[in-house]
């Protein structure tokens, strides 16, 4: 049975609880905002692909806790939010519960996000994921898996980090899918996962800080002017030629029109996550997204203008929020 340790039991996090529960692993989550809710409840996924369920897993409330409960983890698979240069870092706060052998498995979106856990943990297998999940945490550990939109979407790709990783490490990637697709969940393992990673960048890259900063679901956006369309696939297409330039395979023209088109059908909009956690006034995964598109095409010398102003804008957004969330903090100390 493996032992598996899941850091950021969110939306995404909860439902991959439960999928690998399913599949017989033994699971810890550590829970953060709602961890009193669940550790008191469970968690309550509400679902079309696995019907509406309850379950209670081992719940702590940070990896040194896990670590103390003396067991040795084949897998630590992070769902939390993608916060690169943070302090402390992903790394650090994971760390007690790393063992030798303990697989580390990103479920993060952005790119360029293993440097730092490479850098911190250079013999242990590293995993790179990209999940497609439309999921959302309605109240603590209440849990719409595509209940309300009557969606079964459950892709999770994976792929070693580097690409080049020994045998044993793709071996390892193997077993995590078997276990994703044993729990009832979908899963693939990629020979190089960066052109996946890449792929969904495209889509990730424009819409989340467009919708953020104009407080529009992508359909709303779409309509609200004559430029919306071209703004949106003029943002692809700088994500497209920084692909490029670093020679990723299979991200280019053809690829950020059908992710346009595919918006440009819906009479419904979606709000990505970056929206979503505006409105609430929550950080947001601006550096992983596009602060470091942005870094990387500065080091491949490739212009990108309009992604330039977006992460400065969205940066100013950025810092707007932490300077309420601090003068809040301080109106509740008093």
């Amino acid at each position: 049975m493996a032992n598996l340790l899941l850091f950021g039991a969110g939306a995404v996090g909860a439902v991959y609880v439960f999928n690998f529960m399913q599949a017989g692993a033994n699971v810890t989550a550590v829970c953060r905002s709602n961890y009193e809710a669940v550790k008191r409840d469970g968690f309550t996924m509400r679902s079309v692909r696995f019907g509406n369920v309850h379950y209670t897993p081992n719940v702590v409330r940070t990896a040194e806790e896990a670590a103390s409960q003396g067991r040795s983890w084949d897998y630590i698979v992070v769902c939390s939010k993608c916060m690169p240069g943070s302090t402390p870092s992903l790394g650090e706060i994971i760390k007690p519960a790393v063992g030798p052998k303990t697989a580390i498995v990103l479920i993060q979106n952005g790119i360029n996000i293993e440097i730092e856990i490479a850098a911190i943990f250079p013999s242990n297998p590293l995993l790179c994921c990209v999940v497609y999940l439309p999921t959302t945490q309605i109240s603590p550990g209440v849990i719409d898996y595509g209940a309300s939109q009557n969606e079964t979407l459950n892709i999770l790709e994976i792929g070693t980090y580097p690409s080049s990783a020994a045998q044993a490490y793709k071996d390892v990637a193997e077993h995590l899918a078997y276990l994703v697709k044993k729990g009832g969940g979908n899963a693939e393992v990629f020979d190089d996962i960066q052109p996946r990673r890449w792929g969904k960048l495209v889509v990730n890259a424009a819409w989340n800080p467009i919708s953020a900063l104009s407080l529009s679901s992508d359909a709303d956006f779409l309509r609200s002017s004559p430029g919306a369309v071209d703004l949106v696939r003029s943002v692809m297409l700088e994500i497209v030629a920084i692909a490029k330039a670093m020679d990723i395979q299979g991200v280019d023209e053809a690829l950020a029109e059908t992710h346009l088109n595919r918006h440009r059908a819906r009479i419904v909009g979606k709000e990505p996550s970056m929206l979503t956690d505006v409105r609430e006034n929550r950080p947001f995964e601006l550096e992983a997204i596009v602060g470091n598109a942005v870094r990387l095409a500065k080091e491949h010398d490739v212009r990108v203008p309009l992604l330039d102003a977006i992460y400065a804008l969205a940066k100013g957004l950025y810092e707007s929020g932490v300077r309420s969330r601090q003068e809040a903090a301080k109106g509740s100390v008093v």
